[in-house]
Order: structure tokens, then C-alpha cells, then sequence
């Protein structure tokens, strides 16, 4: 496949770029992740119970949107069974 552009050049498929992606967005995620620990250091900074429950709370809201979009299909047409 090649790039309408130039025709030196091919297009990455789906999953080469997917990859690349998200590899890079993870990496920084996890990056972002490593810096907000940081702040958990008495030393340093000073917080309240409240504050932490603030962060914790934003962060699983967000990853409980991520995941629903990564899941969405997955479920449809099966039934509840206990």
C-alpha cells in the first residue's frame, strides 16, 4: 500500500500504527504515573485524605472510560448466568 502523496513512501496498517501509539501513550502514561508518586512523599508535600480521594477518583473514572472503550462489543448478546 502507498501513500497517495508519494509513491515511495507505504502506509503503516492499522496495527503498525496502533502500536507505535500505543507504546508511546502508554510509556507516558506510566511516566505521568511514576511523577503524581512523587507527590505521595510527606517529606515534600502536605495533603488531606480528601485530596487523595480526589485524585483516586478522577484517575478510576477516566481508566473505567478507557477500558469501556477498549470492551465495547466484547459483552453484547451474552447472557447473565450465576
Amino acid at each position: 500500500m502507498f501513500n497517495k502523496k508519494s509513491k515511495e513512501l507505504p502506509i503503516k496498517s492499522k496495527d503498525e500504527r496502533f502500536k507505535n501509539v500505543a507504546s508511546r501513550r502508554v510509556q507516558n502514561i506510566l511516566n505521568q504515573m511514576r511523577l503524581l508518586r512523587n507527590c505521595a512523599n510527606k517529606n515534600n508535600y502536605y495533603y488531606t485524605d480528601e485530596q487523595v480521594r480526589k485524585i483516586f477518583s478522577a484517575v478510576d473514572d477516566e481508566w473505567k472510560k478507557v477500558k469501556s472503550e477498549f470492551n465495547k462489543g466484547k459483552n453484547k448478546g451474552k447472557e447473565f448466568n450465576l
